[in-house]
């Protein structure tokens, strides 16, 4: 696995591709952010190729798959997503599903189906990957939907598409359920990116009641080769030393 970081989390500033250059002077070899429409994208692309580094993953537009009605939009949003990645050299987006709309779970369940169904034939043609991410209802992302990892592995078993995996996040998923290796362990083939956080707080990797050291290790040698993204907020002044400890 490749260390990737998070430069809207885990860095300050708004300088992007004064991040990446920072990244590269301390070896880290990949980064990703959030949002890309409010980011100067050639800024980026000239720091990559001065640097090297590779971008990792960035996110689609933040529209709800769990409401039918927005199915369209989110797809229209996922080209323009999947543009951005082009420019950029990605072949990862993560997408959110959006939150509980009140309506009967399996309805909303099939509607994420149905709607990511729906966005196959765009990822297939660009070879891109589409990874959904459950996120934690009890403290962060309070009304999402998608909260179990079971529930997103058993989405993605339905698509049956290689574009389409989880974004597993182990500090969401240590609030929501735990038993985090045997989980990860056992779906990893349908996992396509991860993200860390040290918890509770979300600060960094070696303020956290996990051991992350043993949790990679137990990534590693189930064989997962993509990338693990460190998506924590640290004090600014350690941010760069926060991350040097786990490389």
């Amino acid at each position: 696995m490749t260390i990737s970081v998070c430069i809207d989390a885990v860095l300050p500033g708004d300088d992007h591709a004064q991040k990446i250059q920072q990244l590269k002077k301390i070896g880290i070899s990949a980064f990703e952010f959030w949002s890309w429409w409010d980011k100067d994208i050639d800024a980026i692309k000239k720091a990559m190729d001065q640097t090297g580094l590779k971008l990792a993953a960035l996110c689609t537009h933040f529209i709800s798959l769990t409401n039918p009605a927005s199915r369209e939009k989110y797809i229209e949003g996922l080209k323009a997503s999947i543009d951005a990645a082009q420019k950029l050299g990605c072949k990862t987006l993560i997408s959110q599903l959006g939150d509980d709309t009140g309506a009967a779970r399996n309805l909303q369940h099939t509607s994420i189906v149905e709607g990511l169904k729906a966005c196959l034939p765009v990822l297939e043609q660009t070879d891109i990957t589409l990874v959904i991410e459950p996120l934690n209802t009890l403290i962060d992302h309070k009304g999402y939907y998608l909260w179990q990892s079971s529930e997103g592995f058993e989405i993605v078993r339905k698509l049956g598409s290689p574009n389409i995996r989880l974004l597993y996040d182990i500090y969401h998923q240590q609030i929501m359920e735990g038993n985090i290796v045997n989980n990860i362990t056992a779906n990893i083939d349908l996992i396509g990116h991860f993200h860390a956080a040290g918890l509770p707080g979300r600060g960094p990797l070696d303020e956290s009641e996990l051991d992350y050291r043993y949790i990679f290790d137990k990534i590693d040698k189930a064989g997962y080769t993509k990338y693990i993204g460190f998506e924590y907020f640290p004090d600014a002044s350690k941010a760069l030393e926060s991350i040097q400890k786990f490389m």
